[in-house]
């Protein structure tokens, strides 16, 4: 199952990225992921509190997978073993080249929970990135 969701931010990638790599900063302006902690580099585990949209407030112990500045940030987190649930969270920007940045935001799930969750968390979830990257583009657009 995968949810992923697409923004256009009037704003440079370099912007974009270093508000979405300013971990502190997301109880700020991030109403969907509040908290991330942890180093910011491929192999370190992260802790990230998540409050969606009409559900419970979650926290989680991803790993980082891949981290290459000004283009993608991606993690996973597994609840038990893998087989059980994994989640695969990526954020990806793409500069086009006219001070916009294209912001895809989504997550490739697997596992045998997978059906439950999507039945009772997929929607609340797929809102949340919404509401994450409206907020991010809010965010950096405002001071435009």
């Amino acid at each position: 199952m995968r949810i992923e969701t697409n923004i256009q931010i009037k704003a440079p990638v370099e912007k974009v990225w270093n508000k979405l790599a300013d971990f502190k900063s997301y109880l700020s302006w991030n109403f969907f992921i509040t908290k991330i902690e942890g180093e910011q580099r491929e192999g370190e585990k992260l802790i990230v509190n998540i409050a969606p949209p009409g559900g419970s407030p979650a926290t989680f112990k991803p790993v980082i997978t891949k981290y290459v500045p000004n283009k993608e940030l991606r993690w996973v987190g597994t609840l038990g073993p893998q087989w059980l649930f994994r989640g695969e969270h990526y954020f990806q920007l793409k500069d086009n080249g006219d001070g916009t940045t294209d912001f895809m935001h989504g997550e490739n799930f697997s596992g045998w929970l997978v059906p439950l969750f999507s039945l009772l968390a997929g929607k609340k979830t797929a809102t949340g990135f919404g509401l994450m990257n409206s907020n991010l583009k809010h965010t950096l657009e405002k001071n435009e």
